[in-house]
């Protein structure tokens, strides 16, 4: 292309562009007409505290066993997880993995939905 048909190219694409553009504007005008309803503020959601992600390994399942262990010999009682877990203060899928490595080992028995040591 010769350095003058570049500007005319160049013209005419600006053309259509602005063209393309005034007309886009137009058709979007009769929606701009319309009542605008009242802004509704929804009440937020809580957030979710985010849990923090354990690594289960033998070392964790071993420290978390120990927690639990722990727990109960300090309540002297048969506890629930939950009941558990709380005074443990891990959460219950934590306590839940020392409550299997116990378990495994013989240190605890269950009687109904509470467990004790054995």
């Amino acid at each position: 292309m010769h350095r003058k048909d570049r500007k005319l190219f160049k013209r005419i694409n600006f053309i259509t562009i602005m063209a393309e553009k005034k007309t886009t504007k137009k058709a979007a005008a009769p929606k701009a007409e319309e009542p605008k309803k009242a802004a509704v503020k929804k009440a937020a959601a809580p957030k979710k505290a985010v849990k923090a992600a354990f690594t289960v390994n033998a070392e964790n399942a071993g420290f978390k066993a120990g927690d639990v262990y722990q727990a109960l010999a300090a309540a002297e009682k048969a506890l629930t997880v939950k009941e558990i877990a709380k005074a443990a203060k891990i959460s219950e899928e934590e306590t839940l993995l020392g409550l299997g490595w116990l378990f495994k080992e013989g240190k605890l028995a269950a009687a109904d939905e509470k467990i004790t040591l054995a």
